[in-house]
């Protein structure tokens, strides 16, 4: 392999023949899918959309990309990539802090997982060579746990310990894996995955000295990674120390969300909270805050640390995200900080995404509240909601079925509506009826409701790179469709998210072509862009999502108006999801053959079964 920037080396492992077996990266695909996000799809597409999430047939992918720990900026993140058992969608789930780096560091670009072990193992890799473990030992313990034990095991010094908790051993469909800095790679249910194969872990040993990826163009590379720090050192939200990112974190957006009449609350009955204020970014950084925390290669530093001294609630955890501040906050009428950084840090321990989790408090909550279920679980209930977070990862009486996810929850209960769901996945903190772009992004992303595919907000809230009317459906098609592929595309190489505020397509298209050697314009990242989420649309096809329903809102988005500044509004998907049929050229949602020729996905003397369809 000629490319700069990977090791050129995959660990594959299959843990029924506990066999572990290494392999050199396929050039053309890594050409045509970059790395990370697009890759991993890749695999899962090869390796067949029919198979069952939790089954031995299932592959589970921990991916890098091509710059990941090297010295561009904001470098520092892998992709979880597998078929979810929460959405029966491809996924790939994003986890920060230092174990991609450390995983490029050891010499290994990706791990690949397959089959089922017979007891519980935890794979070590240090210097190229990777070994699978017994994890008996480990096996019933939280994530906290077994990072210690992993660090009293190999030394803390340039340690890194992915891992699921209880909620992952128990198969909790939307189980997270947590790494040593309390990093999540939350959505999706991916750490659910492992926990059926039996996996505990993933261990890596590995310093950053003499151990970096080398750029095939050195001093070109030295100089779009300095042209991409400059943009970010002078961006509105990712300056460092002035930035609303680098000063409130991600939570800098409660108030102004919630102001726009935005925020989803009381499991999206209303948009405007007057409490949502007491769980702030400003109020966290007032009361809570103890530290600012980066990533590898991040100047930003946007991971909030928190403390709550004493108290029932008393805990020091990171991760006070918007997200999960809002889901487990305004959606469930609970404006404690305190308590709501306690809940966060048992689903750190735990290993649970908190955005589900808090869909599964505020669906039971509106269901008993209507009389449909007679669990009492009560609006702003902090601590039946710790306890309840303890049955979920358990899988005890009531919390086996939250642990389903909210979708299948509502669904058994005889009232699917009240879960605020796409393919399955809950939505995330902005309402679609008072930032329409966001609606459309959930309802046609490839891995159920998210704002990460394709974030609009930027566009609609903060005017990156141009302003666009929150409240006017018109050309959110064509909108969405940009961020989407210049996502996928990031995701793929893999960089931060937060890196788009001030870079652009051609800030990527100079870090790639420059470490990889491979020449990208502009033009050539939307491209690749495109192919990728196209690939991904292209397998959820064949995985059975081939409906125009299947792109769609919760009538409550489109029926019920919003409240606070966006009052009157309704998400107007009739209107956004033609146009963005028609930018795609996909057919009332699925991705046609010359749709999948054009872009390479398909080979020119090749079938495709949507062909029929």
């Amino acid at each position: 392999m000629n490319l700069g920037g990977f090791m050129n080396k995959e660990v594959v492992v299959d843990l029924t023949n506990r066999n572990v077996s290494y392999r050199e990266l396929n050039e053309d695909d890594a050409k045509k899918y970059i790395g990370a996000r697009g890759l991993g799809v890749k695999y899962l597409l090869d390796n067949g959309p029919e198979v069952e999430p939790l089954s031995e047939e299932n592959l589970l992918c921990f991916m890098t990309g091509p710059v990941t720990g090297s010295r561009s900026s904001m470098s520092g993140r892998m992709a979880v990539v597998t078929k979810s058992p929460l959405t029966n969608t491809a996924t790939d789930s994003h986890i920060g802090g230092w174990t991609a780096a450390r995983l490029k560091w050891a010499g290994v670009d990706n791990v690949i997982v397959k089959g089922k072990s017979d007891k519980p193992v935890y794979l070590y890799i240090e210097n190229g060579q990777a070994e699978l473990r017994d994890a008996s030992q480990l096996w019933g313990k939280g994530t906290r746990e077994t990072v210690q034990l992993m660090k009293d095991e190999h030394g803390e010094k340039d340690l890194s310990v992915l891992t699921i908790g209880q909620a992952g051993e128990n198969k909790v469909r939307f189980a997270a894996f947590i790494n040593e800095h309390d990093r999540a790679a939350g959505r999706g249910g991916t750490a659910a995955v492992a926990g059926y194969k039996m996996l505990k872990a993933i261990v890596i040993k590995a310093a950053q000295k003499g151990n970096m990826p080398e750029p095939k163009q050195k001093d070109e590379n030295n100089k779009a990674n300095r042209k991409a720090v400059k943009a970010l050192l002078e961006g509105g939200l990712t300056a460092p120390r002035k930035g609303g990112l680098s000063v409130y974190g991600t939570n800098v957006l409660t108030n102004l969300i919630n102001e726009v009449g935005a925020l989803p609350t009381k499991n999206s009955q209303f948009t405007h909270w007057d409490e949502a204020e007491k769980h702030s970014g400003e109020y966290v950084n007032q009361h809570l805050l103890v530290a600012n925390n980066a990533c590898h290669a991040c100047p930003v530093a946007c991971k909030i640390e928190v403390e709550v001294k004493e108290g029932k609630y008393k805990t020091r955890v990171e991760s006070f995200e918007f997200e999960s501040s809002w889901s487990l906050g305004s959606n469930c009428l609970l404006s404690d900080a305190e308590a709501i950084a306690y809940l966060i840090d048992r689903c750190n321990e735990y290993g649970l995404d908190t955005i589900e989790l808090g869909h599964a408090f505020s669906v039971s909550m509106e269901a008993y509240e209507k009389g449909i279920i007679s669990e009492p679980l009560k609006w702003g209930d902090k601590d039946a909601m710790i306890e309840m977070t303890r049955k979920i990862a358990y899988r005890e009486g009531f919390g086996g079925i939250l642990a389903e996810g909210p979708a299948r929850a509502t669904a058994e209960w005889g009232a699917p509506e009240l879960s605020m769901s796409v393919k399955g996945q809950s939505i995330p903190a902005y309402d679609p009826r008072g930032i329409q772009g966001i609606g459309l992004g959930y309802a046609t992303s490839n891995r159920g409701a998210c704002h990460l595919r394709g974030y609009t907000v930027a566009s609609e809230i903060a005017g990156i790179p141009e302003p666009t009317d929150r409240l006017k459906p018109e050309g959110k098609g064509e909108l969405l469709k940009t961020f989407q592929d210049m996502l996928a595309f990031g995701d793929s190489m893999d960089i931060c998210k937060f890196s788009s505020f001030s870079e652009n397509a051609e800030h990527y298209a100079e870090q790639y072509s420059t470490m990889t050697g491979i020449e990208l314009t502009a033009d050539d990242v939307m491209l690749a862009g495109e192919r990728i989420y196209n690939l991904e649309r292209y397998y959820n096809n064949l995985a059975g999502f081939d409906k125009r329903d299947d792109d769609f809102l919760p009538k409550r988005f489109t029926e019920e108006p919003a409240s606070g500044n966006s009052a009157g509004s309704v998400s107007r998907m009739d209107v956004m999801l033609d146009e963005y049929y028609q930018v795609r050229g996909w057919k009332d949602g699925i991705v046609p053959e010359e749709k999948l020729r054009e872009l390479g996905i398909l080979a020119e003397d090749s079938s495709t079964p949507t062909e029929q369809q």
